[in-house]
């Protein structure tokens, strides 16, 4: 029981060090933070926004049930299997 005590303190020391670790790089950072503002930003574009417009539910418009989903998902994988061949 002690040495798993000793074993999370361990863990907690290296888990707080690392954080220590960035947060006094973001924290001195200049161009770093201009360029981390831009890579946010564009992955909230393709995740958020590009989402929503190009990618809907292409199952739900087309089936109700689950079953039919699975039955289509199903066939669509061993029918691009067999047509690899």
């Amino acid at each position: 029981m002690r040495y798993l005590i000793i074993i999370r303190l361990i863990i907690m020391n290296v888990l707080q060090n690392i954080f220590y670790f960035y947060y006094d790089g973001f924290r001195s950072m200049k161009t770093g933070k201009k360029l981390w503002l831009i890579i946010l930003v564009k992955l909230f574009v393709m995740f958020a926004i590009l989402k929503v417009f190009f990618f809907q539910d292409f199952l739900s418009s087309r089936f109700s049930t689950d079953q039919q989903k699975s039955d289509y998902v199903i066939e669509q994988l061993i029918g691009s299997s067999k047509e690899t061949k």
